[in-house]
């Protein structure tokens, strides 16, 4: 901050005074933020994470590269779909820095709000999304697999009630495609307890070969090596189909690396 310590002292003695409520908790060898604290450090992180962005753009401006293209996107997202483009970008432009995280598209949204990440790429709906300018990608299925310890469901069509009489593995609650499917559910008046629950669908594809139960699985993440040990499982009522997209805060400026990528879609 170049200022002296007393100083920020005096700051923080100051805001606290106006507003007639602790911030921090000090003792000898730490500070650690007051529940005040914390929820003013909330509204406030965002507003730093703006101007470090554009400190950061306007410096990029005077530089032949492209800067930096931080994107967030699921693990799922980012090793089924995102990996080609980020290859392709790097090629095109290998002087830009590419940073990905991985986060849920919940967390996404959140990252993006407070300026953290220049672009997210999550499923849709998300009603996290608010007021983000979105492109769509693509438009995606959920299937159910199993393993042929359940081959007695082959050629079979069930419908959710009957699918409900089986242990069923998905994402946890912390995922849109949970929401998704507790949703979808309750739309039929069925109460979906599934058996498994994992942050991975990976792992759910795992656990459905060794015949642990159904997986319910985006279908761009099935391949056809996993259709030698899985078949998917036909349901009555179609699933709704979903989209993956694209998005950014079209509140702030955009920077140049992020400008090209989106020209990808």
């Amino acid at each position: 901050l170049y200022i002296s310590q007393s100083a920020v002292s005096q700051s923080i003695k100051t805001l606290e005074k106006k507003l007639e409520q602790p911030l921090f908790i000090r003792s000898t060898k730490k500070v650690q933020l007051t529940p005040a604290g914390q929820v003013l450090l909330k509204h406030i992180e965002p507003a730093m994470n703006l101007m470090a962005r554009g400190e950061n753009q306007l410096l990029e401006s005077n530089t032949l590269g492209l800067g930096q293209l931080h994107i967030a996107a699921s693990d799922t997202i980012c090793r089924y779909f995102l990996v080609p483009y980020l290859e392709r970008f790097h090629k095109e432009f290998p002087g830009a820095h590419i940073k990905v995280t991985n986060a849920t598209s919940i967390r996404c949204v959140e990252l993006l709000e407070n300026g953290q990440v220049d672009l997210i790429v999550v499923n849709s709906p998300n009603p996290y999304l608010g007021n983000c300018e979105t492109k769509h990608i693509r438009s995606f299925q959920d299937v159910f697999v199993a393993n042929h310890s359940f081959d007695k469901l082959v050629g079979r069509c069930l419908s959710y009630k009957e699918l409900l009489e089986h242990p069923i593995l998905m994402l946890d609650k912390k995922s849109t495609t949970s929401e998704f499917l507790h949703n979808l559910f309750l739309q039929h008046q069925l109460d979906l307890v599934p058996e498994i629950e994992l942050s991975s669908n990976d792992l759910l594809i795992d656990l459905a070969k060794i015949g642990l139960g159904i997986a319910c699985i985006p279908d761009y993440c099935i391949t056809g090596k996993d259709l030698e040990k899985l078949f998917i499982v036909e349901t009555k009522e179609n699933l709704p189909m979903r989209e993956l997209v694209i998005a950014y805060n079209d509140r702030v400026p955009i920077t140049k690396a992020a400008t090209e990528f989106l020209k990808y879609f």
